[in-house]
C-alpha cells in the first residue's frame, strides 16, 4: 500500500510496511486519511541526515496519535535505515509515537532499533 504526499515542492510517495508495522501504519494512514496533515510544515530539515514534518503546531513538539497519547515502537529485523527515502517515526525515546515522521537523506544505521521504520 502506498499514500502520496502533496507538498509545494512536489508529491512524495510512500510506500508503507502495514505487514510489520501494523499500529504505525494504523496510526500513520488513519492520520492521512483525515487530513491531520494537510498544512504541516517540514519543521526540521538537516542536510544530509533527515527531514522531519507531522507537527501541525509547526514547532516540532506538538502532535498526537489517533489513540490520543503515545504508542509502542514496532521494530523489525528486517526494516533498516539503509537507503536514502527510509520513513520513521519521530519520538522522544521509547515508545513515545505520535504523529511526527522524518525522511532519511541517506544510510543513517545508527537510528535502526531505535526508530520504527513503516515505509519507503
Amino acid at each position: 500500500m502506498s499514500v502520496t504526499l502533496h507538498t509545494d515542492v512536489g508529491d512524495i510517495k510512500i510506500e508503507v510496511f502495514c505487514e510489520r508495522t501494523p499500529k504505525t501504519c494504523e496510526n500513520f494512514l488513519a492520520l492521512c486519511a483525515s487530513n491531520y496533515y494537510n498544512g504541516c510544515i517540514f519543521h526540521r530539515n538537516i542536510k544530509g541526515f533527515m527531514v522531519q514534518t507531522g507537527d501541525p503546531t509547526g514547532t516540532g513538539r506538538g502532535g498526537n496519535s489517533i489513540w490520543g497519547k503515545k504508542f509502542e515502537d514496532e521494530y523489525s529485523e528486517y526494516l533498516k535505515h539503509n537507503v536514502r527515502g527510509v520513513v520513521s517515526m519521530a519520538n522522544n525515546g521509547p515508545n513515545t509515537n505520535g504523529s511526527q515522521f522524518f525522511i532519511t537523506y541517506g544510510k543513517q544505521p545508527h537510528l535502526d532499533m531505535k526508530y520504527t521504520v513503516f515505509g519507503k
